[in-house]
């Protein structure tokens, strides 16, 4: 019998598409991400400009779009993720987007314009958004690199828009990887991953381990790439800023797991963030306007956070230890969906399970 929990989230997910009746993170539109349908699926209906292709990523249906045709691109080449087609790694992103998206984290934080709100343009990116500003890494460099490989058509260059006035963001891969060379190089490492596996003699689980691998790096350095957003945190609350960085925090722990980033699992995982930004006061568990689900995962997110802190760093280098192969990594998996799915999984059995399991990646058997 599932879990409570799980069947809450399952009830959440069936109803995100319809706002009125749900009380979750709405992330969902008839079994896709949000706005799905109206993103483009051909490379060609992108802006060009003299041959290139000058994509707006300050527009939310622009930057869907990106993930829209690398996920396109790449499925021939995702076989050991699994058989269905919503098994790619790359799912997560555009369900991170869209919850971005509906709850009020793409829009203006300083209130100076009317972008991403419903009173203005509902599709538009704030560039003063911090929460924009760092997903600007996850999806502007990847779809610039997956062009560079090739991935969307041969010799495709892109150069992405700017708004006027702001000039922090670079805009071509060659810019890019002059600012960024880990992150760029993370993921060139990732799609060229995806071509050499198709050639692998290696079993599909061990194929499929080592893609996450690759593609879990390239979305680490990226994040850390996005420090260069922390100057917009001064728009949010203290609560939502305190959010931000266990959100940010949380991301190594998954990342280190190798979590299977499709579509079911990481609509799972969405379902469970809060669906608005956080105001003065709020604190979990006892935000009275979110749910059960949503104040927990605010709570373990900012206890995970607290903790490493406290610990100077050790909490996030143990879980890194435990990870050493591809069955902790499984393992560690299943410890995380325990400790954000099931609210009885007390937090000091975590602590106990990852000292216990680091003791063991030390064994002569790892």
């Amino acid at each position: 019998m599932p879990h409570p929990t799980v069947l809450g989230i399952c009830r959440c997910l069936l109803l995100a598409y319809a706002v009125s009746l749900s009380s979750c993170a709405v992330i969902l539109e008839n079994g896709m991400p949000i706005q799905w349908a109206q993103t483009t699926s051909q490379v060609t209906d992108l802006p060009i400009q003299n041959g290139v292709l000058t994509p707006d990523p300050w527009h939310f249906l622009h930057r869907m779009s990106f993930y829209r045709l690398m996920i396109a691109a790449t499925d021939p080449f995702m076989g050991p993720m699994g058989t269905n087609a919503t098994d790619s790694s790359l799912w997560g992103l555009p369900l991170q987007l869209g919850w971005l998206l509906t709850s009020g984290r793409l829009a203006d934080p300083t209130g100076a314009t009317t972008c991403g709100l419903q009173t203005g343009d509902t599709m538009c990116i704030s560039t003063q958004s911090w929460w924009g500003c760092v997903n600007y890494f996850a999806s502007a460099l990847p779809f610039l690199s997956a062009a560079k490989q090739g991935f969307l058509g041969p010799e495709v260059q892109v150069q992405m828009q700017v708004p006027a006035g702001v000039g922090d963001f670079c805009t071509t891969y060659a810019n890019c990887s002059a600012r960024y060379p880990d992150a760029m190089s993370k993921w060139d490492a990732f799609f060229q991953g995806l071509k050499a596996a198709t050639a692998s003699p290696l079993p599909d689980n061990e194929k499929k381990d080592s893609l996450l691998g690759l593609y879990w790096a390239a979305h680490i350095v990226s994040t850390d790439a996005s420090a260069e957003c922390n100057a917009r945190l001064s728009h949010y609350s203290s609560a939502e800023v305190s959010f931000a960085h266990s959100w940010l925090s949380s991301a190594e722990y998954i990342a280190a797991a190798h979590f299977h980033s499709n579509l079911e699992r990481s609509a799972l995982f969405m379902s469970l963030l809060p669906r608005r930004i956080l105001r003065v006061g709020d604190s979990a568990p006892n935000i009275s306007d979110l749910n059960e689900e949503e104040n927990h995962t605010v709570y373990v997110f900012s206890w995970m956070k607290n903790i490493n802190t406290l610990l100077g760093g050790s909490l996030v280098r143990l879980w890194r230890s435990a990870m050493c192969s591809v069955n902790t990594r499984e393992k560690g998996r299943e410890m995380l969906e325990q400790l954000l799915l099931n609210p009885n999984f007390a937090t000091h059995t975590f602590l106990s399970i990852i000292t216990g399991m680091t003791t063991s990646c030390l064994s002569p058997l790892y």
